[in-house]
């Protein structure tokens, strides 16, 4: 698809730079020497700051058990960036002057003394708002949310009220069932306000995932059509090409279904199927969403028994390389029943979308990673060129690629050149790197930047939480004690188990399979 002309740039509205609120702030960051640390948000701060995205003045603290300097934490986090930063090489000079905002500060998590430690080398930064605008960032595990913002309030760190502003930021899972989500989310808030704890979802960082709406609500050509009246059914699928690789004991824990549906998949079909929100504000947003999850009709275990395939893999041969089996993987049980892949088709009981059944699908060794969503529209009357071509008459779709090679698809059918009268569908593409040129953020980039500007709009709320794990709890209540099947086994390097196939077969529906853009 070619860009617009020059002229046409004249109507670039930009929604996103004036309720920017970014004010002189202090990051904490604890779990300061982990992977996530190295490989995802020093690399989006140091990228911010290179963009001038970031606030006037700023301090990145680090916060771990290690005996590091400052300097010491600086050449690591230098060396790491040659590997993950989005740019390369490295800008020596913005690095030089984004180095000199990061501090590291020792101490054990569950140690007193470390958080008066830290509270003593943020108030060296002045009584203004480095000290007093604080984002703390959780990056470590999820059994020490609870002490550590117990421990920053004990502290005088955080406040729901006072000077300044105070934000959390988490990483999933949040929980592992209801329950532990419900008494996570009690637990974080009897320190701070709901207002105050950023759960993060990097999926609702990525670019075509924040297109959805605009898509969806800024074009009245594909509006009119978002609804029973046009759509025959929906599809998405989070292909995954890696196996469990050394997560074999998390994924024994975990399973597709909560580390991928519970939160990635079901945020992604909340955003395509969502009612319009009275404003663009975060709350109107995520009011909208959680509406949509609770529309979800509830699953009983014969609905599950229908309605949801769980898949497991079994050795094979992933683009030319030999894969284990699951039960083969290092940390899980020769007899497991963890699922490693996942089917379903979901119904949404509101005026919009009765009776359209909403596809779901995420795997590990499957043929291709990708993360699509396809709009299937109704196919035309059986008269014309239905009736005389059948099944062979492609029904039209919108396909929405959030990742690799990000971008919009429509599919419709079109002559074949020629003295023949012959059909075949084609496609017009729109690519975010033909379009916009190669300048896409990564999802930690701009995730962080809502954080520090206290937009909430692309990070979950309580409600969405707890929603969406009523939702997969009823499904795991189904599987309880139900070993897998044969035709629920899959061969590493396949698009997943016979039973999947079967699903959408009912219906007369068959599942279309990523592929490789270029």
């Amino acid at each position: 698809m070619n860009s617009l002309n020059p002229a046409d740039e004249a109507y670039h509205c930009d929604l996103g730079t004036e309720r920017k609120n970014l004010t002189p702030c202090t990051i904490v960051i604890f779990g300061a020497s982990g992977d996530l640390t190295a490989r995802k948000l020093i690399p989006a701060l140091y990228q911010l700051f290179k963009e001038k995205q970031m606030p006037p003045s700023f301090r990145v603290v680090g916060f771990a058990r290690r005996e590091k300097t400052d300097a010491s934490w600086r050449a690591e986090l230098r060396t790491a960036l040659d590997q993950f930063s989005r740019t390369k090489p490295v800008d020596e000079k913005a690095w030089s002057a984004f180095a000199e905002n990061l501090c590291y500060c020792q101490g054990d998590l569950t140690d007193d003394a470390a958080y008066k430690k830290l509270e003593a080398q943020l108030t060296e930064f002045g009584s203004g708002p480095l000290r007093e605008n604080l984002l703390f960032y959780l990056a470590i595990s999820p059994s020490q949310f609870g002490e550590v913002v117990e421990q920053i309030h004990r502290t005088g760190l955080l406040n729901k009220e006072g000077a300044g502003w105070q934000r959390i930021v988490i990483e999933k899972p949040f929980g592992h069932d209801l329950a532990s989500a419900h008494a996570l989310n009690r637990e974080l808030t009897r320190y701070a306000h709901e207002q105050q704890v950023f759960r993060i979802d990097h999926y609702l960082g990525k670019e075509t995932v924040q297109n959805i709406l605009m898509f969806r609500f800024s074009n009245s050509i594909f509006e009119k059509l978002w609804n029973r009246n046009s759509v025959d059914h929906v599809q998405i699928t989070v292909s995954e090409k890696l196996g469990v690789g050394e997560r074999g004991g998390y994924y024994e824990e975990a399973g597709a279904l909560r580390d991928m549906v519970q939160n990635h998949m079901l945020q992604v079909l909340a955003l395509i199927a969502m009612e319009p929100p009275v404003s663009l504000e975060a709350e109107a947003v995520r009011d909208e969403k959680v509406k949509l999850l609770k529309s979800i009709r509830a699953l009983t275990p014969a609905d599950v028994a229908e309605q949801i395939v769980r898949g497991q893999h079994f050795a094979g041969n992933v683009g030319g390389e030999a894969r284990p089996g699951y039960r083969q993987e290092t940390k899980v049980k020769p007899d497991s029943n963890v699922e490693t892949y996942v089917a379903m088709k979901l119904l949404i009981d509101n005026w919009r979308w009765s009776g359209v059944p909403f596809y779901l699908r995420t795997g590990k060794n499957l043929p291709l990673s990708a993360s699509e969503v396809r709009i299937q529209f109704r196919p035309t009357p059986n008269v014309l060129f239905a009736a005389q071509c059948g099944k062979k008459l492609d029904a039209n779709a919108i396909t929405l690629r959030l990742q690799p090679n990000e971008g919009i698809s429509l599919r419709f059918n079109g002559k074949v050149p020629g003295l023949s009268l012959g059909v075949r569908p084609v496609r017009m593409h729109f690519s975010y790197d033909s379009e916009f040129g190669a300048y896409t953020p990564e999802a930690y980039e701009r995730l962080l930047l809502e954080a520090i500007a206290g937009d909430a709009t692309l990070f979950i709320r309580r409600d969405e939480v707890e929603t969406a794990w009523q939702i997969v709890d009823s499904i795991r209540a189904g599987w309880e004690g139900k070993p897998l099947t044969n035709r629920e086994f899959y061969a590493a390097g396949t698009w997943g188990p016979i039973a999947a196939d079967d699903l959408l077969a009912k219906l007369g529906h068959a599942w279309h399979e990523p592929q490789v853009i270029k």
